[in-house]
């Protein structure tokens, strides 16, 4: 029976491990240590690797992991991932057969430029594009794309699990709630994905059902996400893009008080990854 695991990387990474009781597939490995324990430990063999973007805390742990055996890795096509065997975009196919697992690839760019999700067995492992209640920073395409992208992730159905690539739940969920303050299912989330962190359980997988009941990046035509747009320019926003935009400097802005109020570890230069954006 397959299983997907979260192992634990840096501060706040998640690298999805895929398996059944003798293989396994990993998703964004950043470092290696920690899979290699964990495959180790469990007494898996490595059979695939699949990279969404380049950034090195998603890729820096390939290298490692391909000298203790050579398997498929996957990753977008367009980006500096030196390690990938296949590149792929939207259209491609990745299966892994030792699994029995299909997935279409997805587009997404916007956090970097040819950013890429997974999709098949009604599972979504989409690196830093959507958070769970939140979405990533566009550093190297532009908010027509991530705002294209979101919508592109905001069609799957809500019952689509979302594996995202970091834990920055109750940060976003902060955000989220002072752009709708009305939004009861807001409140009720943050009670319950509270409640996984004191356990110390990881609060994703997330659906997309919960994204688009809580998500501000997913809701850019609700009038409470609109209003929190307009206040912020002072001035009407032209449009859903203009919005995303307004509302990525207004959740920075947002995690710099709480740093400065002491609501959330470490400095500053923390806050991107604090709130992940």
């Amino acid at each position: 029976m397959l299983e997907i695991v979260p192992v634990k990387a840096f501060k706040d990474n998640y690298i999805w491990t895929l398996r059944d009781g003798k293989r396994a597939a990993v998703v964004d490995p950043g470092d290696a240590r920690p899979v290699i324990d964990y495959l180790a430990r469990e007494k898996l063999e490595l059979v695939a690797i699949l990279a969404t973007h380049h950034h090195a805390d998603h890729v820096g742990g390939i290298p490692a992991l391909l000298e203790r055996g050579r398997v498929p890795v996957y990753g977008p096509r367009g980006e500096p991932i030196e390690s990938l065997t296949r590149a792929v975009g939207e259209g491609d196919t990745v299966t892994i057969p030792e699994l029995g697992l299909s997935f279409a690839v997805l587009d997404i760019p916007g956090h970097t430029r040819a950013h890429i999700a997974y999709y098949g067995a009604d599972c979504l492992f989409c690196g830093d594009t959507l958070f769970a209640c939140g979405c990533g920073r566009v550093f190297e395409g532009t908010p027509e794309q991530m705002y294209a992208s979101l919508e592109k992730l905001r069609a799957l159905p809500d019952s689509t699990k979302v594996y995202c690539g970091h834990e920055y739940t109750l940060a976003n969920i902060g955000f989220a709630r002072s752009v709708e303050p009305g939004n009861e299912a807001l409140g009720a989330r943050e009670a319950r994905d509270r409640r996984l962190r004191e356990a110390g359980k990881p609060t994703l997988p997330t659906t997309l059902g919960d994204e688009k009941a809580t998500n501000p990046f997913l809701r850019c035509l609700e009038p409470a996400v609109v209003e929190s747009a307009n206040k912020y320019l002072g001035a009407r926003a032209a449009d859903p893009v203009r919005e995303l935009a307004v509302g990525r400097e207004l959740a920075v802005g947002d995690a710099r008080e709480l740093v400065q109020h002491g609501g959330l570890e470490g400095g500053g230069a923390q806050v991107d990854r604090e709130v992940g954006l």
